[in-house]
């Protein structure tokens, strides 16, 4: 028999290198020659270096101190950063959960036993019993027949059990080698879906700083056309009073000063909801201080990176997070398919049994046994055989899912580009606006001092230099953020970080 189950053994262990289903492989994809055919079209444009590496720490490139400090404090507080690291802490461990279906697994039990048999039972006959007593008969006066029958008295005795169990499962067809690359997929996604959180938490609270500063800058340029048209409109009261103007300009001026105020409470409004939204995202609580930023205290950055189509796909956490979701699929679709196929296990019990404690490990009170099981399932309703169907409809989804992945982040790095040469135009625009805004401004005030001009000219003058200084202060901030948007579509650099959270094995940076 111990030769037979070594010969079990030893064909189970070799076939445990073979494993079944397909073997992953890396779609293919069509790679643009160019993220874009649309050519830079001013002199402002911003200097592309081309295959120039992210650092990890690119919002530093922006030159500001508040920024960098709330970043950082972004990372360390922000709750979504914590819910990531968990989820790749969790990953790991069903990782190592799973390897453990490698070994054999090893029980001890004992079980004390007090039993009771009942003397009526066929099996009870006189003699040594249980733990050993003699049972004698006796005489007794049966009911049902009025006259004396022998009968067995009741056996009452101890029994201790201990026993040392060992089971093994060899991976014949590879299902557990599969199981757990679908689960070191998973993990290595998780750990991309931290970096990704990373890069996102960067990203909005740059965006939210430029948003902060450009509010800050519409409600000062809002404020002095209120407090211009408030002193307007009493210069007009006075003028009219003394009968120098008509009451229409007195109404006009009173016009421009109403349209100035009711731009101010929604930008209040934004600025408050931008300022919330800054403290949760760096994880502050409510009503706690957040710097305060200004348009002058960034610097766009001289050069900005521009990564090759075809390293995209190695630098994209998303194009990443999705092949490990494809590789994941693939595996699963093997698992599905060993299902399908003989099971293999063996196991091994050794113990002993007494009634006396002690005595469980005489020779008297051990026991043993070998087993080994080969199951092949004949007929389950084609339960496994839909379920390896659906597993491999899955892996065809998650090849779709790549590919879509993966134009989709050939679009934004697209979208982005398209944004920064369409921002360095209205940027360009918006200070030209600016400056003949100026002009026309300091002309009519001179023509209406000189009274060449009327009043209605010049509250329209300085109507159109108010409007020119608040295009040019969104479109500094629109290219700022245009700037930052663009380091988040090449990957963020998050290739470059030591410290991720978790305790795991790092992702394979790009190439």
């Amino acid at each position: 028999m111990n030769k037979h189950l070594l010969t079990v053994g030893a064909l189970a262990l070799l076939a445990a290198g073979c494993s079944v289903g397909p073997e992953y492989k890396r779609p293919a994809v069509a790679l643009p020659a160019a993220y874009t055919d649309t050519p830079a079209t001013t002199e402002a444009a911003p200097r592309y270096a081309l295959q120039q590496d992210i650092q990890r720490n690119w919002w530093t490139l922006f030159r500001s101190p508040s920024l960098d400090a709330l970043v950082e404090q972004a990372f360390r507080a922000n709750p979504s950063v914590r819910e990531a690291q968990e989820a790749l802490r969790a990953a790991q461990e069903n990782v190592l959960a799973q390897r453990g279906y490698f070994y054999p697994t090893v029980q001890a039990g004992y079980s004390p036993a007090r039993n009771k048999v009942a003397g009526n039972l066929g099996g009870n006959s006189p003699g040594i019993q249980g733990n050993g007593t003699v049972i004698s008969t006796k005489e007794g006066t049966p009911a049902s027949e009025g006259g004396k029958a022998p009968y067995t008295a009741p056996v009452l005795y101890n029994f201790h059990t201990a026993q040392l169990t060992v089971g093994y499962t060899p991976d014949v067809f590879g299902a557990n080698r599969l199981e757990t690359a679908s689960l070191a997929a998973q993990q290595q996604a998780e750990r991309l879906q931290l970096e990704a959180t990373y890069i996102t938490l960067a990203s909005n609270i740059a965006a939210a700083a430029f948003q902060d500063a450009l509010l800050r800058r519409q409600i000062d340029v809002v404020e002095q056309m209120i407090a211009a048209s408030g002193q307007a409109v009493a210069l007009a009261r006075r003028q009219r009073d003394a009968g120098y103007t008509a009451r229409q300009e007195l109404a006009a001026q009173q016009n421009a000063a109403a349209q100035a105020k009711q731009q101010l409470p929604p930008l209040r409004l934004q600025f408050e909801q931008n300022r919330e939204l800054l403290r949760v995202l760096a994880g502050v609580a409510p009503g706690g201080a957040v710097p305060a930023f200004t348009l002058a205290s960034f610097q766009l950055p001289q050069q900005l990176p521009l990564s090759l189509p075809s390293q995209l796909i190695e630098q994209r956490p998303d194009i990443r997070m999705a092949e490990e979701g494809l590789r994941a699929a693939t595996a699963q679709a093997g698992v599905a398919r060993a299902a399908r196929l003989p099971q293999f296990s063996i196991s091994a019990t050794a113990g002993g049994a007494a009634s006396q404690f002690g005595q469980m490990f005489w020779n008297s009170g051990k026991f043993f046994d070998v087993t080994a099981n080969l199951l092949q399932p004949l007929f389950d309703g084609g339960t496994l055989k839909h379920r390896e169907r659906a597993a491999n409809a899955a892996m065809r989804g998650a090849v779709a899912a790549y590919q879509s992945a993966v134009a989709q982040a050939y679009q934004n790095v697209a979208d982005v580009l398209h944004a920064i040469n369409a921002g360095n135009d209205a940027l360009a625009a918006a200070q030209e606006a600016r400056d003949a805004a100026d002009t026309m401004r300091d002309l009519a005030v001179r023509q209406h001092t000189n009274g060449y001009l009327d009043r209605l000219a010049l509250i329209a003058a300085e109507q159109e230099s108010w409007q020119a200084q608040l295009a040019l202060a969104q479109a500094e901030a629109s290219r700022l953020g245009d700037a930052a948007a663009l380091f988040q579509a090449l990957g963020g650099g998050w290739w470059h970080r030591t410290d991720n959270g978790a305790d795991v094995a790092a992702v394979s940076p790009p190439p």
